[in-house]
């Protein structure tokens, strides 16, 4: 499988087989996404992989939990947008005909799903160090895609949600994060669900000269 090939592949997975990951697999994938490059080297983000009943307890607590940043209660440590552009406005506007086009009357399972943090056997939770400043959010970033790309390659699916994170103080809790760490975002990690339809989803996207400019 070439890169190009994985990135056209992967697609956020809302439905996971009820199969457990083998601890070897994920190593494997973290092993690949450790060569992420990262601003002089400093590989800023931490790792915390939650499974079995630590997870189911994460879940009961966070399941249909409004959003926002932290506080007693829940909430997510890292503020959530203020506003979106207008640009981005319109891209999120498509998606709603693209799960009617792409995934039928299993949309009706998006809000379900969603809440259960999508019945995933695995959440992998990226953390960073307060001490950091934004720029090394970036690095954390570019370590979620490697995470993803190499998913893919062992024939897994993956999904980056806010909604794996709005309860970070049970997360830091069950996890025993230290309280010097940000709990930057989670990823829901699984084989896909072949049969189940919301699978299907590919969202729309725009045309590349839309953000790329070439100036000479």
């Amino acid at each position: 499988m070439t890169v190009t090939e994985a990135l056209n592949k992967r697609n956020s997975i809302r439905a996971y087989l009820p199969k457990p990951i083998p601890k070897e697999v994920l190593l494997e994938v973290f092993t690949a996404a450790q060569r992420t490059p990262s601003w002089a080297n400093t590989q800023p983000w931490e790792v915390f992989v939650a499974s079995g009943e630590t997870l189911e307890r994460i879940k009961a607590a966070s399941g249909g939990a409004p959003g926002g940043p932290g506080g007693h209660g829940g909430g997510t440590d890292l503020p959530m947008p203020g506003e979106w552009s207008a640009d981005a406005k319109r891209r999120t506007a498509t998606i709603g005909a693209s799960m009617q086009r792409d995934c039928g009357d299993a949309m009706s399972q998006f809000g379900p799903l969603n809440a259960n943090m999508y019945n995933a056997p695995a959440v992998i939770y990226l953390c960073l160090d307060k001490a950091h400043g934004q720029w090394s959010l970036y690095d954390v970033g570019a370590y979620s895609q490697s995470i993803m790309l190499a998913a893919v390659e062992r024939g897994l699916g993956t999904i980056p949600a806010i909604m794996l994170v709005i309860k970070a103080d049970v997360i830091r809790k069950e996890l025993n994060i230290p309280d010097n760490l940000n709990i930057a975002i989670g990823l829901a990690i699984g084989y896909p669900d072949p049969e189940n339809k919301i699978n299907n989803l590919h969202t729309e996207r725009d045309d590349v000269t839309t953000a790329v400019r070439f100036v000479e």
